[in-house]
């Protein structure tokens, strides 16, 4: 009874209701603070001494400038949380303007963003150039005129439609696509794309001049060579897309550099159909009789 009556003394009830005072004041005094700093730095957000006003592009040689500034603009209007304005300095949304840019140039390759004087955002991008075209899944039969082509970059990156281009402009691109509906930002043949054209290089060293590629579903390849008719009718060289790419080069090399071959190339090239490396060491190739 002695201990019970000291727990509800007077004494204890007072010094337990100014505990209960000073723990509320001190949560009414951090809220106020909070409050105070948050709007504090809301409205300093907004002062326009520290707010972006100028957007500079550059590094775009095809790509419009307005249209970049469009998707920039879009990013730093308006403010978070209804309160913070986006275009200050310090918080405007840099990942976010980058990864947009991104997603909707593919053409770009590398995006640089930096404040410059506080209130001028300068954007730097490099653009990927066409280097070849993928033109579709199989080669027209006949005219080509109206194929539907799209740039590749030296990687093989699938980025920019490609207008048309009469004759031999551009080396082609022909098979299936990891994205063949929507292509842009896919890679064509990824794994092999760079030992393609290292031996579509070594057969121009040989003074051929290769105009397009064509992989099948069956593993076999095709490369076409310049001719006064297009492919798929022009003379071909066949080989398998999983040969070692160097034996097959200096395959090619042994074949042409001794006769029949070499004298029938140059006597007889307009009938000139195919050479087959799918065979190892043997070579095969035929004429038009």
């Amino acid at each position: 009874m002695k201990k019970k009556s000291i727990l509800n003394s007077p004494r204890l009830k007072e010094l337990k209701r100014k505990r209960r005072k000073i723990r509320r004041n001190r949560v009414i005094f951090f809220a106020v603070c909070f409050l105070i700093v948050f709007f504090g730095l809301a409205f300093a957000s907004r002062i326009d001494k520290i707010n972006i006003n100028e957007i500079k592009i550059s590094g775009n040689k095809v790509t419009e400038t307005e249209a970049v500034e469009k998707v920039v603009k879009e990013n730093i209007s308006g403010r978070y949380l209804w309160i913070f304005s986006k275009t200050n300095f310090l918080i405007y949304p840099k990942a976010k303007i980058k990864r947009e840019l991104a997603d909707k140039f593919k053409r770009f390759n590398d995006i640089k963003l930096s404040i410059q004087n506080i209130k001028t955002l300068e954007i730097f991008v490099s653009e990927r150039e066409g280097k070849y075209t993928w033109c579709g899944i199989t080669l027209p039969t006949l005219d080509n005129s109206n194929e539907k082509c799209y740039f590749l970059d030296s990687a093989g990156y699938l980025f920019d439609e490609a207008p048309y281009f009469s004759g031999e402009v551009y080396f082609r691109f022909y098979g299936p696509n990891a994205s063949t509906d929507n292509p842009f930002g896919s890679y064509f043949l990824q794994n092999d794309f760079s030992k393609i054209i290292s031996f579509k290089d070594a057969i121009e060293k040989m003074d051929f001049k290769p105009s397009a590629f064509e992989s099948g579903n069956d593993g076999d390849a095709n490369i076409y060579l310049s001719s006064g008719i297009m492919p798929p009718m022009s003379p071909k060289i066949i080989f398998k897309l999983d040969s070692d790419f160097n034996k097959l080069a200096e395959n090619l090399q042994a074949a042409i550099s001794i006769d029949p071959l070499q004298t029938d190339l140059k006597e007889k090239y307009n009938s000139f159909l195919y050479i087959d490396l799918r065979f190892g060491n043997k070579v095969y190739y035929k004429f038009n009789e």
